[in-house]
């Protein structure tokens, strides 16, 4: 069993990410660090650390005397992510679905019920279980640099997705694409897992494309 220590700086950033992605902090208001290392019981320095890590994500920017405010999202950004998604991940999952382990194949399964289960009963939480599945599909391939860069991606589209599921059905048809892809990764057809990893993807922009500029 091995044990997984999270710093105190780790918690404050996971816990401010979600309020950014689920849309507790607005885009126009400068986050209050004061009133926030209040409310979370810590020190303003761990507090700071997390705060520019998620700059770093590119979640946050840091204006000159006015402090940390969220990035606002807009459909420049969403077709940057999913264009740069698109040119590497497919391809990832592919590699990954032919050198699974069956363990791997069970976790990937295990990721796409917890995605499940957040879908009916937590929503706020839907975002991050969508990043954990589609990253049970890529590690497995083994290839380090491709894999750091697929989880920045899914960092930065996690509010992208949490804004493709607003409209009712969206959670269901997500859900037929990911059990597809699934299905095909499981059975190792590299080939149709790269397929259908795209066109899951290209189906998600173009919602976003009519989102956003509408």
């Amino acid at each position: 069993m091995s044990i997984v220590v999270r710093t105190l700086s780790d918690q404050i950033f996971t816990i401010v990410r979600e309020r950014i992605v689920s849309g507790k902090l607005l885009t126009d208001q400068p986050i209050r660090q004061d009133a926030l290392a209040n409310e979370l019981g810590v020190s303003k320095i761990p507090l700071r650390e997390a705060l520019g890590r998620l700059e770093h994500e590119g979640l946050l920017f840091n204006h000159a005397n006015r402090g940390y405010f969220v990035r606002p999202m807009s459909a420049e950004e969403a077709e940057e992510i999913f264009a740069l998604r698109l040119s590497i991940e497919p391809e990832a999952v592919a590699m990954a679905a032919v050198a699974a382990t069956d363990e791997e194949r069970q976790a990937a399964r295990d990721a796409l019920t917890a995605l499940d289960i957040a879908a009916a009963d937590h929503l706020d939480h839907v975002a991050a279980r969508n990043r954990d599945f589609h990253m049970a599909l890529v590690r497995p391939g083994h290839r380090l640099l491709t894999t750091q860069l697929i989880e920045r991606l899914q960092v930065l589209s996690e509010r992208y997705v949490q804004k493709h599921l607003e409209p009712a059905g969206r959670e269901h048809r997500a859900h037929a694409e990911h059990q597809v892809l699934l299905d095909a990764w499981i059975a190792a057809d590299g080939a149709r897992a790269k397929q259908l990893a795209s066109a899951h993807i290209q189906a998600t922009l173009e919602d976003l494309r009519r989102q956003l500029r509408g």
